[in-house]
């Protein structure tokens, strides 16, 4: 799949944070919706203008994004920090 039939940048929506096409919902409020536990099945009801083939190319974006990223290990600071 290629996610660029999903996933796009404008300047003039959401200060071209990407998005799905066709849409105002960012790739990153897309990911929030997943981080708090949302499923698939209550994304697609909730925002049934995305198709699961939208869904899957939010992820495959962000993959190839990270590809190129370095990550580093984080120290733990404990609640006292």
């Amino acid at each position: 799949m290629d996610w660029r039939e999903y996933i796009h940048s404008d300047p003039k929506i959401l200060l071209g944070k990407p998005t799905v096409k066709g849409t105002r919902l960012s790739v990153e409020f897309i990911l929030g919706l997943f981080a708090r536990g949302w499923t698939v099945e209550q994304i697609l009801a909730n925002y049934p203008i995305l198709t699961p083939e939208a869904l899957q190319a939010v992820f495959i974006f962000v993959t190839e994004c990270m590809q190129d990223e370095s990550l580093y290990m984080l120290p733990f600071l404990s609640e006292s920090a």
